[in-house]
């Protein structure tokens, strides 16, 4: 019998592109819904299953399917599925190592100008009739120094688009590679440092345990004056509240976030009166609401990878990670079972 495959959230045009490639050699299901405990019914008896970030599958969801092989999301980052109770229980994990370098590096780019130039106020300054400048004077990124805190695959494109704008970069990474600093012309610096002297900062590191909340209230402080700082990544990087007192105290000249702590939390206004928000939640919610209403912050849905490249790479990536785990030789394995 063939493998079945539920793919949940997904698009008209998603469902479209997977039959078109993949027809005849699978069973398919599709759902728009992220697969929760309320949604796993819906992935019951079925040999794969490929999310996206917004599915949270956890112990509670997994104990319920005792047929999954293999978990394929749709992702670079797999903080959604819980490893553990996945590796006790033989499944498989496979996830989309690279499919948006560039596309993730433009939209860094694109939030980095938007701020020097401060194009938003000018835009909306524009659209109500006024074209004074006052107020709108911005910066040069060349001879600037730009901070990039990770230095994978995204950070060695924001790197190199840096150098198109002939600025100075520095780079924190845990891995030191003096071969790659050669080869791209950038100096590593330990974080602190790299606070202390960076114009721009633009943060590129994978969310775990040793890197939340790697800008806090703390080291704010230690920020060059008048730097911007900018988080395509991973939100949980980014204490809230040292984003409000650094904007407040006149540390931070701009922030540009497309990611944001507890991201998600406020799709629905009833989701406030829900018992799993806490005072925490409650109070990054309501933050982040602050944030959102300056003049001096860009904040973008999580869309740095939605480019029509980019996402078409990531279905086929994943549609590639499930044939080769089906003919029994797997690839792009975060987890993979013995």
């Amino acid at each position: 019998m063939p493998a079945r495959v539920a793919f949940f959230e997904v698009e008209p045009w998603e469902e479209a592109y997977i039959e078109g490639h993949l027809d005849g050699k699978f069973e398919f299901a599709f759902f728009t819904e992220p697969l929760t405990v309320d949604t796993v019914e819906l992935a019951k008896g079925f040999d794969v299953i490929s999310p996206f970030i917004y599915s949270d599958i956890d112990k509670s969801v997994i104990e319920q399917l005792p047929d999954l092989k293999m978990i394929a999301t749709r992702s670079t980052g797999f903080d959604h599925i819980d490893l553990t109770v996945c590796a006790a229980g033989g499944i498989e994990i496979s996830n989309v190592p690279f499919y948006g370098e560039n596309t993730v590096a433009e939209h860094t780019f694109a939030l980095i100008l938007a701020l020097s130039r401060k194009i938003l106020p000018s835009v909306e300054r524009t659209r109500r009739g006024n074209f004074d400048l006052a107020g709108l004077r911005g910066f040069d990124l060349k001879g600037r120094t730009i901070g990039v805190v990770g230095a994978g695959s995204i950070g060695q494109h924001v790197i190199r688009m840096a150098h198109g704008f002939e600025m100075n970069v520095v780079v924190f990474d845990v891995r030191r590679d003096e071969l790659l600093a050669k080869n791209l012309d950038f100096k590593y610096e330990d974080l602190d440092e790299l606070l202390r002297i960076s114009d721009v900062i633009s943060l590129h590191a994978p969310y775990n345990p040793h890197t939340h909340h790697m800008i806090n209230r703390r080291n704010i402080h230690g920020m060059k004056r008048g730097a911007i700082l900018i988080n395509t990544s991973r939100g949980g990087l980014v204490e809230t509240s040292a984003l409000v007192e650094g904007l407040q105290n006149g540390i931070l000249n701009g922030v540009g976030l497309d990611v944001i702590e507890e991201e998600g939390l406020i799709k629905e206004e009833r989701q406030l009166l829900s018992h799993e928000y806490t005072h925490e939640k409650l109070r990054i919610a309501l933050e982040t609401h602050m944030l959102l209403f300056r003049d001096d912050v860009i904040i973008t849905p999580h869309n740095a990878f939605n480019s029509t490249e980019a996402v078409q790479r990531i279905l086929d990536t994943t549609m590639a990670n499930i044939i080769a785990f089906i003919e029994g030789r797997p690839q792009n394995t975060v987890l993979q079972a013995a």
